[in-house]
């Protein structure tokens, strides 16, 4: 089975392949000051509770494939691919991987590698023209040309730092939770924040996805827009732009990946 990783800013989840298949998933905080052993103690936690793999650390696993944002945190995986994984095939995107997708950017080195890992599956599943909308500590926009390549992308503030924010910076707001309000018009204070994030956020993915799909083919109707990220439920219904919703997406991109360096490692 194949064990990926993909680290963000603020969470990690983890999905267990077998073949295509992905038959577990996990998602944990992100703590860039664990280091390899704490997280080989908590990856021997999450791997117990799946009935197919063994007590002791990488029975079961046949290979690891990893991408990261936290470079704290990729160097100690780094780590643990070496001492606990040590006979098991890993593949940690970066320059240099082979991935199957053309950057076409002026720096490709800047792009994070969950953004090109995303674009591998969006056009392994969906094909171009497509634009890859993920929900996460930022929410990022990423387009794939008709012919596959990576050309470019939008970062603009998550939600959960637009709700920290609002809470930090407005003497009379505070903390909400993230849940769709009864309507656009808010009749109390939790309400109309709600209202400002969910309707805002929805609005805002149209508006950019319109933006980048004019630019992306001549016809913008064929353009798919795909949904990801563990925050992408907020604003799925209501959202007239988004045509796909792959909550997995990142974790099928790191398997295509694995798969295309496999015979490499």
């Amino acid at each position: 089975m194949l064990l990926t990783i993909d680290v963000g800013n603020t969470h990690t989840v983890l999905g267990l392949f077998d073949g295509p298949d992905i038959l577990e998933h996990w998602r944990i905080s992100t703590e860039p000051r664990r280091t390899a052993d704490e997280l080989a103690v908590l990856l021997q936690g999450l791997m117990r509770m799946h009935p197919l793999l063994g007590d002791r650390l990488g029975d079961g696993i046949d290979g690891i494939c990893i991408c990261a944002t936290v470079p704290s945190v990729l160097h100690e995986l780094r780590e643990v691919t070496r001492r606990y994984y040590g006979d098991v095939p890993a593949v940690l995107v970066e320059p240099g991987v082979k991935t199957g997708v053309p950057i076409l950017v002026d720096n490709p080195k800047e792009v994070g590698a969950d953004r090109i890992v995303n674009a591998v599956a969006a056009v392994e599943l969906y094909g171009g023209p497509a634009i890859v909308v993920d929900f996460g500590t930022a929410t990022t926009f990423d387009a794939v040309s008709a012919r596959g390549e990576y050309t470019g992308g939008v970062i603009a503030p998550g939600i959960e730092i637009s709700v920290e924010a609002l809470g930090v910076r407005g003497a009379q707001l505070r903390k909400i939770e993230l849940a769709r309000p009864r309507s656009v018009i808010g009749k109390n204070t939790v309400e109309a924040m709600q209202a400002g994030i969910v309707f805002g956020f929805a609005g805002q993915v149209d508006g950019i996805a319109r933006r980048m799909a004019r630019e992306l083919a001549a016809d913008p109707a064929e353009v798919k827009v795909i949904a990801t990220g563990g925050l992408a439920p907020m604003v799925l219904g209501e959202s007239e732009a988004i045509d796909e919703h792959q909550p997995w997406l990142t974790l099928i991109g790191l398997r295509l990946v694995y798969e295309r360096n496999s015979a490499r490692t």
